[in-house]
């Protein structure tokens, strides 16, 4: 099943996919698709409303992102061999990690802002995992039973602002940068560690394209990391990390524009898509 979040009569909701449109899933119980993970009831709801009418339709919905208020987004960077590569790093025993802020974040069909302050608006394809059940110090061996499902992700970067020091954290974290739909697609519906492709396009050109047999740390190392120095709560995202062809390693550098269109696709998850709007000072 997939599930969303998005804008309905004005409010914030969320629901899941039935045909060609959402059903408003939104109750007082349950407000927020965050909340209905924390209760372990999304297969319930959404089983209850597959013969229910759709109150939009996807091409006309109001997309937010697929979680607007998580407790935390922890992203994994130099997480696929040719992007570690191409920035002339070396592997490291760990992952690299750094986080980015709600804020951050944007919907599918939204615009991704590029600020006034930086023209190196990078795309970054990634995978996002959300964390279904919660916990501290996750065996690889049971990583995949915290696991709500996937999605599409754009760590959009602003890159001389990742550069400023050696920390990533006010690159990554420019409001409206981050990427996050269209929907996140259940667990059940993808076998756990099957091979999931990720491609990035601009302007209709593929830039990135890999899959998740590509990465260096997999899915269940990276839970178990992250969840050794902090405990996982559902709704949680992770961010797995984005393979070689970035903008910022070209020659000459590709940087995302106004008026551009860049496609992030999962293959058994959907597309994500996001244009490019100038921010105003």
């Amino acid at each position: 099943m997939k599930f969303l979040s998005f804008v309905h009569n004005g409010k914030a909701s969320w629901g899941t996919v039935v045909g060609d449109g959402v059903v408003d899933l939104t109750s007082a119980e349950f407000p927020t698709l965050k909340s209905a993970i924390e209760a372990d009831a999304l297969q319930r709801l959404g089983q209850g409303a597959q013969q229910s009418k759709p109150v939009a339709s996807l091409d006309t919905l109001d997309y937010l992102p697929v979680i607007p208020d998580p407790g935390k987004i922890v992203c994994v960077g130099l997480n696929y061999d040719d992007h570690v590569k191409e920035t002339k790093r070396d592997k490291t025993e760990n992952p690299t990690m750094f986080l980015r802020v709600a804020e951050s974040q944007t919907g599918h069909n939204k615009p991704i802002l590029l600020p006034p302050e930086s023209h190196e608006l990078d795309y970054e394809g990634e995978i996002a995992i959300i964390i279904g059940k919660g916990g501290r110090r996750i065996a690889e061996a049971d990583a995949w039973d915290h696991i709500a499902g996937y999605a599409p992700y754009n760590d959009g970067s602003i890159r001389d602002w990742q550069r400023h020091t050696i920390q990533f954290t006010a690159g990554k974290n420019f409001n409206e940068t981050g990427g996050f739909g269209p929907w996140m697609v259940t667990r059940d519906e993808i076998a756990d560690g099957e091979s999931l492709s990720l491609e990035t396009r601009l302007n209709g050109q593929v830039m990135q394209k890999s899959s998740t047999d590509m990465m260096i740390f997999d899915i269940p190392r990276q839970i178990n990391y992250i969840s050794t120095f902090t405990t996982l709560k559902a709704g949680d995202v992770i961010v797995t990390g984005t393979p070689g062809g970035v903008g910022a390693k070209r020659n000459p550098p590709v940087w995302m524009k106004e008026g551009d269109t860049v496609e992030i696709e999962v293959g058994k998850v959907g597309t994500l898509v996001n244009t490019i709007k100038a921010e105003k000072a």
